[in-house]
């Protein structure tokens, strides 16, 4: 690989950005396509198809053998409220190999004891984002669980701002309703707030905590899968 292919591929990595490395096998040449790039390059349907994949994988091109090497960073789930549902969420989105933060800033609730081996923090979402919690981005998912305003209305702003790929909030219709007019009286336009999944969840008639934990990350990962995020 070239010296200035590997820095760009380690600019991008270092920015959590996603990029494709594209090298034919016949004679090695190799480029380098950034995920801002895809959707202009000759190579878009399979370039956007790996890296919704997020896989790797050998194409044709014009008779020629490509190889696509995705790059995509790794996939965060950031969930505020260190409640029932977020006890089995949190654990099932591991062995998914997500990288998982539990935001609550109700010590009570947010204990090692009932999360053990999750990254836990103790803080008001706002607080958490400033100081503890790395800057959410497009590679990140977030899920308000509280139905606590005060708790969940600033996390999902954050996320809605920074544009992670997936935000979700629990509660009713009546609950969301409401919620958008605060985020409206907020400066959120309808189709930012648009983006929000409420109720969260695919609707699978979930019942139990862990029920509905498992349609969480179903939506997740539905949503994850159907292409870059934007």
């Amino acid at each position: 690989m070239r010296r200035d292919i590997l820095q760009a591929l380690n600019v991008e990595r270092a920015a959590r950005r996603a990029a494709i490395l594209v090298t034919d096998v016949a004679d090695g040449t190799q480029r380098l396509v950034r995920e801002g790039e895809i959707a202009a390059d000759s190579l878009a349907e399979p370039l956007a198809r790996h890296l919704a994949a997020g896989r790797s994988g050998l194409i044709a091109v014009e008779g020629r053998q490509t190889f696509l090497t995705v790059q995509v960073p790794p996939v965060r789930l950031v969930v505020i409220g260190a409640v029932h549902i977020s006890q089995a969420l949190a654990p099932m989105a591991e062995a998914l190999d997500l990288a998982v933060t539990v935001i609550d800033p109700r010590t009570a609730f947010a204990s090692p004891e009932r999360f053990p081996g999750i990254d836990l923090v103790a803080q008001w979402p706002d607080a958490a984002f400033s100081d503890t919690v790395p800057p959410l981005d497009a590679y990140c998912a977030l899920a308000a669980l509280t139905h606590d305003p005060k708790i969940d209305d600033p996390a999902l702003a954050a996320a809605l701002e920074a544009g992670c790929f997936y935000v979700g909030a629990l509660g009713s219709r009546k609950t969301h309703a409401a919620r958008v007019v605060r985020l409206t009286e907020a400066g959120f336009s309808p189709e930012r707030i648009g983006r929000i999944r409420a109720p969260i969840g695919l609707p699978i008639s979930a019942a139990t905590p862990a029920e509905i934990a498992v349609a969480i990350l179903a939506e997740i990962v539905a949503v994850r899968r159907q292409g870059p995020p934007s």
